[in-house]
């Protein structure tokens, strides 16, 4: 199914994201979509702004499709504003690692992600809820949970930031004690980190999960059991299967985790603090996405 020109787009623009003000914006969209004048309209996120307020917020101009402008986080919250509905969600990349967009092969130039959201494809896509938090990308507790706190602490943005922190991270190297339930099997295991992966790649485009699809109604728990130069290599730099001594990999459509202790938590690159229990579910084609 095409996303037609005919269509009322609203566009949501995260005025933080990336270098652009929500003025360059607003009028790099208008030039581009000039014949679709006047369906469209604009939405400037503010710091009150959350999901239920944007959800109303779409709820009362009732659009056909809706264009989020940002980063991860921006595409996430607009996200879960629409997830089970007709709207269909579109990207313009405007944040410093932009995973999603990468993962769904959206160009990060700005006219020709224009031209997906004018002429792409609708497909419907998978989400997880985790804790009763939709994650359409990456969700993960351990290791790179850790990593997102002392990010999101710092001051420096993009690559740059991250690798700033790589180091103090790798440091930590704390090791977690897991019951993973799957299904009817129990894995217990000692691992850095465990990833309930929807998708591929995490936003750096670092390689995570090599069998992940948007659209096949599953999703991958990966166990990093030790940290080895030789899998980093295979995430960072030259994507292919892991060594299933260091990283396993299982499809789930559901997962029950518990910790021994308290350990690091994030969602699609957010860090929701500490706990000790993970629950997750696939929730299966119920996101409209417009892609390439």
């Amino acid at each position: 199914m095409a996303a037609g020109d005919s269509a009322f787009i609203l566009f949501i623009i995260n005025p933080i994201s990336g270098g652009k003000t929500k003025t360059d914006w607003e009028m790099a969209i208008r030039e581009f979509f000039k014949d679709l004048e006047p369906n469209i309209d604009f939405i400037v996120l503010s710091a009150e702004d959350t999901c239920d307020s944007i959800k109303q917020k779409i709820e009362k101009i009732k659009p056909d499709q809706v264009v989020a402008v940002g980063g991860d986080g921006t595409v996430s919250m607009v996200a879960r504003a629409v997830i089970g509905t007709d709207i269909a969600l579109g990207i313009l990349p405007a944040g410093s690692a932009n995973g999603m967009a990468r993962e769904l092969d959206i160009p990060l130039t700005q006219n020709e992600a224009f031209k997906v959201i004018a002429a792409g494809n609708i497909k419907k896509a998978d989400a997880i809820n985790v804790n009763d938090n939709i994650c359409l990308h990456l969700s993960d507790i351990g290791l790179n949970a850790l990593l997102i706190k002392h990010f999101e602490e710092g001051k420096l943005r993009g690559k740059l930031g991250y690798a700033t922190k790589v180091i103090k991270t790798l440091m930590a190297n704390s090791t977690m004690s897991l019951s993973i339930n799957i299904g009817d099997k129990v894995e217990k295991v000692k691992a850095l980190m465990v990833v309930l992966a929807n998708a591929r790649k995490y936003g750096t485009n670092a390689m995570i999960n090599p069998d992940g699809n948007l659209y096949d109604g599953h999703f991958e728990v990966v166990i990093m059991k030790r940290l080895a130069i030789s899998e980093l290599w295979k995430m960072w730099v030259k994507p292919q299967a892991f060594d299933p001594e260091k990283i396993k990999l299982f499809p789930a459509t559901s997962v029950s985790i518990e910790t021994s202790r308290k350990v690091h938590f994030q969602v699609d690159g957010e860090y929701l603090g500490k706990v000790r229990r993970i629950e997750a579910k696939i929730i299966a084609g119920q996101l409209k996405l417009i892609v390439p």
